[in-house]
């Protein structure tokens, strides 16, 4: 089934014809659960990897032999979605629990080193025929694969993460490699997403605020401070009709959840500069994963299709970025084998 963002609930441009000069697209990924092939764009998918090809590992020392098993928390996902959905008597039973609470346990490796070659989880991989804002790879690659290490124990403050980007031709891949590895344990959850399906829609988006010109800014804020003010004001009157309020960040701008290209939400932190390491070229955005696809800030941009039961779950790859957020990854639009770059919000 396709998915299809609802109509913005106002013509922003109307409001600010200016943004006409800024409006860009992106391409909601929508992924949801399924059993992707390895011919497909996918999340958490078999990835079209050769046979003779080292599978990409972290090579850097940290800890690495103790946390929760992949295959168990694959199964805990499971028998806890199975025993919510139940009509009667829905949640867990007692032996449920029991299993939950085994599935849950956390394992040490005997013997393992910080230094242990560790291979890294598959996160996503999209081809170019599927997704209208991917960007052309380097000599002819059509197919981009983003891998990176369960455990968020890297850099100078030994809490970032590493992610490795792979560009390739899909039609040099003879043999694909099977079964792929997996790490023995993971550091947390939110690092194992569930294999999804995509579902790509490309629509219409604008800049980050806080990066439009300060004129153009300072009006938006201030519609925005209306609004929030109009909101007040109706909750201490008797209008049933009104509804929820309407914002330039969370409802004209920037839609949630998994998408590639158009521009990064800054809505955590002062946006600051991005540009290539490499060349100095300001780096455009290439990929964002977030933890949920909509929330309670952000509902006006929940599918049509998922407005009705039993589709509610707006978390469809169990995927966490730091505290429930957003990972964005930029990559320099002069070389894409120039080091990517990224930030969370």
């Amino acid at each position: 089934m396709s998915r299809t963002t609802p109509p913005r609930p106002i013509d922003v441009e109307a409001l600010f014809p200016e943004l006409a000069a800024y409006r860009g697209t992106t391409t909601r990924l929508h992924p949801r659960p399924g059993s992707p092939l390895v011919s497909a764009s996918s999340v958490g998918g078999p990835m079209l990897w050769p046979a003779d090809e080292p599978w990409p590992v972290c090579g850097e020392a940290h800890s690495r032999g103790r946390g929760r098993r992949p295959a168990d928390i694959h199964r805990y996902r499971r028998v806890l979605t199975t025993a919510w959905a139940r009509d009667q008597a829905p949640g867990p039973t007692d032996e449920e629990r029991e299993l939950l609470k085994e599935l849950n346990r956390r394992h040490r490796i005997p013997g393992a080193s910080e230094t242990d070659p560790l291979p890294m989880i598959g996160l996503a991989q999209l081809y170019r025929r599927d997704v209208p804002d991917l960007p052309d790879g380097p000599d002819g690659c059509d197919l981009l694969q983003v891998f990176w290490c369960p455990f968020d124990a890297h850099g100078p403050g030994r809490h970032d993460l590493e992610l490795q980007l792979r560009w390739r031709r899909s039609a040099e891949v003879g043999e694909v490699l099977a079964p792929q590895p997996l790490p023995l344990v993971v550091g947390a959850d939110g690092f194992v997403p569930e294999p999804c399906v995509l579902h790509p829609e490309q629509v219409v988006t604008y800049p980050f605020a806080g990066l439009l010109p300060e004129d153009l800014c300072a009006r938006i804020d201030a519609w925005d401070e209306a609004q929030e003010e109009a909101e007040e004001e109706a909750e201490h009157s008797t209008d049933e009709n009104a509804g929820e309020p309407i914002g330039y960040q969370y409802d004209l701008s920037i839609p949630p959840g998994w998408r590639v290209g158009g521009f990064a939400s800054w809505h955590a932190t002062d946006p600051y500069p991005m540009d290539c390491r490499t060349c100095r070229t300001p780096m455009r955005l290439l990929l964002t994963v977030d933890s949920s696809e909509w929330d309670g800030g952000s509902g006006s941009w929940k599918p049509l299709e998922d407005q009705e039961p039993p589709y509610r779950c707006a978390t469809p790859t169990e995927v966490t970025v730091g505290r429930f957020g957003e990972l964005n990854v930029f990559a320099c639009p002069t070389d894409p084998d120039h080091p990517h770059r990224w930030s969370i919000q």
